[in-house]
């Protein structure tokens, strides 16, 4: 049988037999190092490719909230509600006072100050409608679309002032000023008030729901409704006496508690599934301090009549010019101040 080891011997003797082995040895030291680079690498150092670097985002950058602005105005701004959003009793020209204009909604708003004051990366619409309730709000009146329509993804910012008519505070000021002066037809108007606050306790968080469902990232700021009178004698020709001041004012600031709740309860729901908007409380009770009805320089319309129908005009005790100055600036506030929580 061949024997290589001792053909090796033979042809080359012991010192190139050995000669021979350690040449074998060294190749196949060598060959998984220029087979392998990995090897080469660990054991020269060379041949090595640096891996490309991982990517990963700032942690800081990438979970960073929104400021309060930027959330309002990173999409579009739209102004929702009743009349004392819609800008009735606030005319500044011919236009305003335009008869067809079921919304009467007027150039001095406060929605107008409020959309100069930021710029809404998708602009801004003005749809609040006078005399409207939640009903309309969700279905429409008088010939206008649903106001709910006019909102979506895009939009950013809502502002909104609703239940005055949902608790029919204009018939209620009806029975305080129609009426023989000092009776007590005014306050006798309580149990039903309160009925209709309860209601719309109940109508309200609905609507706030269906508001944000439809615009998610919207920031909704919902105004409650200003203290119309100064609870001094002689208003409107002593015919609400102060009693029945105090009385309207009262409720005036109950139904400010009824939306503050319902406002701070979906702002909780939102924020406890980690959504993107907000529905936050503007509390607009004491904006007229020192400018009620009865006063010098009232932000409020007190009652103005029709003569020629002996009815009271649409705007009698809604806010004036000013009383709309007084509200823009408190929008403008809350936009800067945000919901008291971090935005998504």
């Amino acid at each position: 049988m061949f024997n290589p080891v001792a053909w090796a011997r033979g042809r080359l003797g012991e010192r190139g037999l050995a000669i021979v082995v350690l040449v074998s040895l060294l190749a196949l030291a060598v060959v998984p190092l220029v087979a392998f680079p990995a090897v080469r690498c660990e054991v020269f150092g060379s041949g090595c490719n640096e891996p490309d670097p991982e990517v990963r985002a700032d942690p800081v950058v990438a979970t960073k909230a929104p400021t309060p602005v930027e959330a309002a105005t990173r999409g579009s701004y739209v102004a929702l509600g009743d009349s004392y959003s819609a800008g009735l009793g606030a005319e500044a020209s011919v236009a305003d006072k335009n008869p067809l204009d079921r919304c009467h909604r007027t150039s001095k708003a406060y929605y107008h100050e409020v959309s100069r004051a930021y710029r809404f990366a998708k602009g801004s619409g003005f749809w609040a409608c006078s005399g409207a309730t939640i009903s309309d709000f969700l279905n429409g009146r008088g010939g206008e679309p649903s106001q709910l329509g006019r909102i979506g993804a895009d939009t950013s910012l809502v502002t909104l002032s609703v239940g005055g008519n949902d608790v029919g505070f204009s018939k209620v000021l009806a029975g305080c000023v129609v009426k023989l002066p000092w009776s007590k037809s005014c306050t006798r108007q309580g149990e039903d008030v309160a009925g209709r606050m309860a209601e719309l306790r109940r109508s309200l968080p609905d609507l706030l729901d269906k508001i944000n469902a439809r615009a998610p990232r919207a920031r909704v700021i919902l105004m409650g409704y200003p203290k119309a009178f100064s609870e001094v004698s002689g208003v409107d020709g002593d015919n609400i006496t102060v009693s029945d001041q105090q009385w309207l004012n009262a409720r005036a600031y109950d139904l400010g508690r009824v939306i503050s709740q319902s406002a701070a309860e979906a702002d909780a729901r939102i924020a406890a599934r980690h959504g993107q908007g907000s529905v936050e409380f503007v509390d607009a009770y004491s904006a007229f301090a020192g400018h009620e009805v009865g006063s010098q320089n009232a932000y409020m319309n007190g009652l103005l009549l029709n003569l020629s129908a002996f009815a009271a005009e649409p705007r009698s005790y809604h806010p004036t010019i000013a009383g709309h100055h007084a509200l823009a600036g408190l929008f403008v506030q809350q936009i800067k101040k945000g919901p008291g929580r971090p935005l998504s």
